[in-house]
């Protein structure tokens, strides 16, 4: 029972990722606008978008992709599959419906254990993602995510896997506690007030408005995350951050506090299509293996 949670959740989350990877690179690399005086002048989506194709070529667009299939084994499956157990433990037998202040804690569990899980692949994936927009010589050309993550460990040490750990894990229990609880939140209501039958129409529905929820919670985070992961650290120098906080900070005190929000027209524009292409397809997973 509880492994096919674990199945159903990574499946789904995977075909979200891998399908919605151009649109998390262009907002990567907006997030990243402004860090520093080189960087070129701030655009919007469509803009970054077709600087990647004109000055990288289309393939560029899936820059990372291995990390983000690898990443979505990892921490997707992991907290899918968690916030599934916990589902089905916390909810009430006899409504056959969870509270909502259970959802969020499943939520908050699932992301805090996937993100640790699921670190080193997300950091390969944020400097694979980054790596096109930096001059020829300072590009560290990564050409896997395995090369990534054992490069990684050979140049910076093992613990250099999980930096920016303490941000992602923060950002994936926003994230699962906003997404998942909300969907489920969303999809429950939509029934019960009998505006649309348990199909498509209500998966749909439901999955746009938990996106929406989710970007707008983590965005700040995720801002922050990215420039931690991205730094880079040369010997004997002082990091650029000393952690999250000085992040946030020297972000906030250089470009102002909507610098937080750096790259939500693509944060939303993904976590809407990945968030319905999530659930639609972890329905049609649970129905195919429904009877497993």
């Amino acid at each position: 029972m509880g492994l096919k949670g674990f199945l159903e959740g990574g499946v789904a989350s995977i075909v979200a990722g891998c399908s919605t990877h151009p649109i998390d690179l262009i907002k990567v690399r907006m997030q990243l606008q402004g860090e520093s005086s080189a960087s070129p002048p701030r655009v919007g989506p469509i803009a970054v978008g077709a600087r990647i194709v004109q000055q990288e070529g289309v393939k560029a667009l899936f820059s990372g992709v291995s990390a983000t299939v690898l990443r979505q084994t990892l921490y997707s499956t992991t907290r899918m599959g968690i916030y599934d157990i916990l589902k089905q433990k916390w909810t009430d037998p006899s409504t056959k419906i969870m509270p909502l202040p259970k959802k969020i804690s499943a939520g908050l569990i699932a992301g805090a254990i996937g993100a640790a899980v699921g670190n080193p692949a997300d950091l390969a994936m944020v400097r694979m993602q980054a790596d096109g927009r930096l001059p020829a010589a300072q590009r560290r050309n990564y050409t896997s995510v395995v090369d990534a993550i054992a490069r990684m460990s050979r140049q910076e040490g093992i613990g250099s896997l999980w930096r920016g750990s303490a941000m992602t894990v923060n950002r994936a229990m926003l994230v699962t506690a906003s997404q998942l609880a909300s969907y489920d939140q969303f999809k429950e209501t939509i029934l019960e007030k009998g505006v649309m039958g348990d199909g498509l129409g209500t998966h749909v529905t439901a999955s746009f408005a938990a996106g929406f929820v989710a970007a707008v919670v983590s965005n700040p985070v995720d801002v922050i995350k990215t420039r931690v992961m991205n730094m880079k650290v040369d010997a004997g120098k002082a990091a650029p951050y000393a952690g999250a906080l000085d992040c946030a900070i020297k972000t906030v005190r250089a470009e102002g506090p909507m610098a937080l929000y750096k790259g939500f027209v693509p944060t939303i524009s993904r976590q809407g299509p990945f968030t319905v292409v999530l659930f639609v397809t972890l329905e049609q997973v649970r129905k195919l293996f429904k009877d497993l």
